[in-house]
């Protein structure tokens, strides 16, 4: 029988980040409620019903999308509802606040629409010693658009933390000894942050396709190169293409991120 439904209360793990959109007088500042629960975590919260469906295979060779409504402040009870799609393929993904009222909609894909790209398909490269201060300008910068390579390394005892911080309750990763894949979705923002520097910022959608399990001990190397930059609404939004390589053998996941990266409330402020 399908799972269609999961309640989470939501949790800022963010309040002490460099980016202040998770802080409450930021936030309140730029004319949200308090501050934003990171958007990798809710899609994260988005990614329970597809894995306690369809399990293991999922996180082998599944692939979810998600976008973002409206904000998720900490201590909401959300509730996530799936609606089955294509025969059971698929699950059309919503998530509520306590108020009914839709925060993040996606879906999940039972399959991966994608192969993985080659092993080669974002070199490696290293990190700047100093981050240019994100803008058009410096994301054109980075030759071929491609930003420094991130590596991390999966130990399922130190991960419980992870699990804990976005109140996954799955038996899944931890009798199994697995990557959450909202880890990855961390990984993509890391990608951004570790590269440019940044004021107050916005993850705003994932697209995310998996192609293996990550296990106990393995080595993770984030690759990623800037798809595009663009503004819109005043908003300047960048989009990363993100490949996650293991143990410099095989793809295992990759995601198109998209970030509003100067909102213009802050764009507004540092004007006036």
């Amino acid at each position: 029988m399908l799972q269609d439904r999961y309640e989470v209360v939501a949790f800022n793990t963010a309040t002490q980040s460099a980016n202040k959109i998770h802080d409450d007088a930021v936030a309140s500042s730029l004319g949200f409620k308090g501050g934003l629960v990171p958007g990798v975590d809710v899609l994260a919260y988005l990614t329970h019903l597809p894995a306690a469906n369809w399990g293991r295979a999922w996180l082998e060779g599944g692939a979810i999308t998600g976008r973002f409504e409206r904000p998720v402040y900490d201590g909401d009870r959300v509730e996530v509802i799936a609606e089955p799609l294509d025969g059971g393929d698929a699950l059309d993904l919503t998530l509520f606040d306590s108020e009914g009222l839709g925060c993040a909609i996606g879906v999940a894909l039972r399959q991966a629409p994608d192969q993985p790209p080659a092993l080669d398909a974002i070199p490696v490269a290293a990190i700047a010693d100093e981050l240019p201060p994100a803008s058009p300008e410096a994301f054109a910068a980075f030759p071929d658009g491609v930003l420094g390579t991130l590596e991390y390394g999966f130990h399922a005892d130190a991960a419980e933390t992870y699990l804990g911080e976005v109140r996954e309750t799955l038996p899944l990763y931890r009798d199994e000894r697995l990557a959450h894949p909202g880890w990855l979705l961390r990984m993509a923002n890391w990608a951004l942050t570790h590269n440019v520097l940044l004021g107050p910022w916005i993850h705003v959608g994932s697209a995310l396709q998996l192609h293996g399990a990550i296990e106990e001990g393995q080595r993770i190397s984030v690759r990623s190169r800037v798809a595009d930059v663009s503004e819109r609404k005043g908003h300047r939004f960048v989009e990363l293409d993100v490949v996650y390589v293991v143990d410099d053998e095989r793809v295992v996941a990759q995601c198109r991120h998209t970030s509003i990266y100067e909102p213009r409330g802050v764009r507004e402020a540092a004007s006036s």
